[in-house]
């Protein structure tokens, strides 16, 4: 299985759909095998199958294999997602690739999407079967042209049903000219209705991931569903350590009302997060206006490569925000919003990575000095007049022009700290 599409078999993708993974024919897989074995898979070994991806074209070359005529089929699934809609699997019999891609909820408003026969079959679970290039199918739907024009001569969508909450279904097309028989479509739809089972299975697990790495983030949501739900389960980390803060947080607050602040602070968090996450960054929690990150060593070639990455991340955070600061058309209908600024610390530091709080309510959290350290180091942007402060530790790694600004006494340490800010101004927004 690759993750980069060859040149010879090139697909393309509309705006809201991104390509995740591509996977290949197993050579493992029989070259023929007997109808009779397909449904005994299904209910005995592809329960091993923990990919979705390797799953699915594993039953679909199991199908040609079994001597069904299939040359084009799909899978799509819903999820629990702030932002998506949900997965699907496009699978190709002539480039033998079966793509895993993502949908964004941007594609319900779409008429491709309403005018697909799949839309019927997702909203409404009704099955559909026609024959691309016959009289008023292709008018009907723009997909149904382009499979004529490939070849195809029946295509099917079907719900796929079991139980769950999401709108699943599957969709099957062959180029053989009398297209399937009766007895072959009826074949697939039964084998379809096993293959449900397996889709719900699989889904919940990517649901449970979408919302742990959602509310956790994607280190924190690894190690739940991996089984660190004890207290005081975790692990020590070294890593640079993020604290930010709004700049003005509690004047804005008592002027807006709590929608209109919420629209502010999700703006604020957008630009922040992104530059984090961007710079492979971990975002562990939201504290009211604050923020708290981490860059773990071990997620980088090396710790001056982690504090390279935090910097980077800081000052492009800076400048999203005065690029939202100075877009005319940001938070419609909300006045006395703008300036937004952030105070942003650096540390570099151990600290333990795991579950705290009582057993029946558990957070997934870090703790350590350093992070007590970079909190303090933060709270004094302000009256330093700084928007990043970088303690000595981390400054030590950097490799770029930093200003010193003295050593600052700071509660729970024995001595003062050296503190730095960069001296030249880096905008990673500008191109």
């Amino acid at each position: 299985m690759s993750d980069k599409a060859p040149d010879s078999a090139p697909r393309s993708y509309p705006p809201m759909v991104s390509r995740l993974r591509r996977g290949e024919r197993d050579p493992n897989l029989p070259e023929k095998i007997d109808p009779s074995e397909l449904e005994p898979w299904l209910l005995e070994e592809a329960a091993g199958e923990n990919d979705l991806l390797s799953f699915f074209q594993s039953f679909l070359w199991r199908l040609v294999a079994a001597g069904y005529p299939l040359d084009r089929a799909s899978l799509h699934v819903g999820t629990l997602h702030p932002e998506l809609f949900g997965y699907a699997w496009n699978w190709n019999r002539d480039d033998g690739f079966c793509d895993e891609v993502k949908v964004n909820e941007a594609v319900l408003a779409t008429d491709a999407y309403r005018r697909n026969p799949l839309f019927r079959v997702i909203e409404y679970g009704e099955a559909f079967r026609g024959q691309p290039g016959q009289s008023g199918a292709n008018e009907q739907s723009p997909l149904m042209a382009e499979l004529a024009q490939k070849g195809i001569t029946d295509y099917a969508a079907v719900p796929l049903r079991s139980g769950g909450a999401y709108h699943n279904a599957a969709t099957v097309a062959t180029k053989r000219p009398e297209g399937f028989t009766n007895g072959q479509f009826a074949d697939i739809r039964r084998l379809l209705s096993l293959l449900a089972l397996h889709v719900e299975r699989h889904i919940a697990t990517r649901i449970s991931e979408n919302v742990l790495n959602t509310y956790l983030g994607v280190a924190a949501g690894r190690q739940v569903l991996q089984g660190s739900i004890k207290r005081g389960s975790g692990a020590p980390i070294e890593a640079i350590i993020w604290v930010s803060d709004m700049r003005g947080f509690t004047d804005l607050a008592d002027r807006l009302d709590d929608r209109d602040m919420l629209s502010v602070l999700n703006a604020y968090f957008d630009r922040l997060v992104g530059a984090v996450m961007e710079a492979r960054g971990e975002v562990l929690k939201f504290i009211g206006d604050g923020l708290l990150a981490v860059f773990p060593f071990s997620d980088f070639e090396s710790e001056q490569a982690a504090a390279n990455a935090a910097l980077h991340a800081a000052q492009d955070a800076i400048a999203r925000l005065n690029q939202l600061n100075g877009d005319d058309d940001a938070l419609p209908g909300i006045d006395g919003w703008r300036p937004l600024h952030s105070g942003i610390s650096l540390h570099k530091g151990d600290v333990f990575f795991g579950n705290l709080g009582a057993p029946k309510r558990l957070d997934f959290t870090v703790i350590g000095r350093a992070v007590n350290t970079a909190s303090r180091v933060e709270g004094l942007c302000k009256a330093m007049g700084r928007q990043i402060l970088i303690t000595e530790p981390v400054a030590g790694l950097l490799d770029v022009p930093l200003e010193p600004l003295g050593s600052h006494d700071l509660r729970g340490l024995k001595e003062a700290l050296a503190l730095f800010a960069p001296r030249v101004w880096v905008n990673p927004r500008a191109k």
